[in-house]
């Protein structure tokens, strides 16, 4: 069962493990491996620097997904995605070269793009007789485990070896296993050339409530971004916290995997709009926790708050664009993806500029906490003045 290519589990499980690869492998193993890095051989300035350099490879392949054609040059893309995702990884483990370290950052962001952006639309064509909203919520709750697993991962190499660069090893051999599978799944049957389904560049998919969509996803993708880079070392900053940061981030993976799930449902019982304002809220409630408390279960609550909340908003907000897309989901995640990019980009920056400023981490999550907020506003001007002329989003 699990090794046929149109049967709906095997798919789904295919598009999580591409999610650990492509998100949980090129991304978050690099948040929770940043502590030892720090260590050893960053500082926090180009940490922030690689986390920005990241995102702008993710930034680059979400705009670059917009314009793939067809379903072969999009499973063509996503295998080279995985395939980068691996290979970068694998660099980090044999050089401490900072050019290279660049470049492998770069590479892997767009790898990234294209496993969750791309990969994810392929997941969604591929499901069959189902109720999607519902699917595509067990699909990105990939999102959680690819925190939990390369967060695993680190740990089982750590209790052997106090060196990062095996852990990044171990990683980039998780990978391979994993992107095997979800290449073989995630394909499809040849077709002659007349028979190829090409999606063009539509300019009118572009409209009001995607842009707005779009400028709210950026706010997420900076209320992202900033724990997504930082959370470790923000708890460990806190007085009397120095060793829990690795538990936050751990409580973020667990709590991540159900949330999308529930997030989903809740969207499908309700609405898409009202239930991502009520995560984002939620969210800035996560965001806010370590400016004003250094207790423990506080600030694995932010923890648990932030990985229940964002990977949440992932899915809801591609759910949501891709709908509105239709037969082309990839164009309006790709969209939507690029915004939260841009946010994501933006954030270490003025993360490592507040923090050499005011020596703590304060200053730089108030300011994240008041642009998620402005993104709940940008989600109810929709709700009451864009929703309401849009048939297609009745019941999104």
């Amino acid at each position: 069962m699990l090794l046929d290519r149109n049967n709906n589990a095997a798919i789904l499980l295919a598009g999580i493990l591409a999610l650990v690869v492509g998100v949980g492998v090129a991304r978050f193993a690099f948040t929770s491996l940043l502590p030892a890095m720090l260590e050893s051989h960053l500082s926090i300035a180009f940490a922030g620097v690689l986390a920005s350099i990241n995102y702008i490879g993710y930034l680059s392949g979400s705009i670059f997904s917009i314009f793939i054609k067809d379903i072969h040059a999009k499973v063509k893309f996503f295998r080279i995605g995985l395939a980068l995702c691996v290979i970068t990884s694998l660099l980090l483990a044999f050089t401490e070269n900072n050019t290279i370290w660049l470049l492998s950052r770069l590479f892997a962001g767009f790898g990234a793009a294209m496993a969750l952006v791309v990969g994810s639309a392929i997941v969604m064509s591929k499901l069959q007789n189902t109720n999607k909203t519902k699917a595509m919520g067990i699909h990105f709750s990939g999102l959680g485990f690819s925190i939990l697993v390369s967060d695993l991962i680190m740990r089982s190499v750590f209790t052997y070896s106090d060196n990062w660069q095996h852990a990044w090893l171990a990683l980039a051999i998780a990978g391979v296993i994993f992107a095997c599978y979800s290449t073989y799944i995630l394909s499809f049957d040849k077709q002659g050339a007349n028979k190829v389904i090409s999606h063009k560049f539509d300019k009118s998919l572009f409209t009001p409530l995607v842009i707005v969509l779009a400028l709210a996803y950026f706010t997420e993708g900076v209320g992202m971004v900033v724990q997504a880079t930082f959370l470790p070392d923000i708890v460990n900053s806190l007085p009397g916290l120095a060793g829990y940061g690795g538990y936050a981030w751990l409580a973020v993976g667990l709590a991540g995997i159900p949330s999308c799930i529930i997030w989903m449902r809740l969207a499908h019982r309700y609405n898409s709009i009202d239930i991502m304002m009520v995560a984002m809220a939620l969210q800035v409630i996560a965001i806010l926790i370590p400016t004003f408390s250094a207790n423990i279960w506080l600030n694995l609550l932010s923890g648990v708050l932030y990985g229940g909340t964002f990977i949440g908003l992932v899915s809801l907000f591609m759910n949501f664009g891709g709908q509105l897309a239709g037969k082309n989901p990839v164009f309006i995640m790709g969209v939507i993806t690029a915004a939260y990019g841009v946010g994501q980009v933006v954030a270490p920056l003025y993360c490592v500029a507040l923090i050499a400023q005011f020596n703590n981490y304060n200053a730089a999550l108030y300011l994240t906490a008041f642009i998620v907020l402005c993104g709940i506003l940008l989600l109810k001007y929709a709700k009451n003045n864009l929703m309401i002329h849009n048939p297609l989003t009745s019941n999104l």
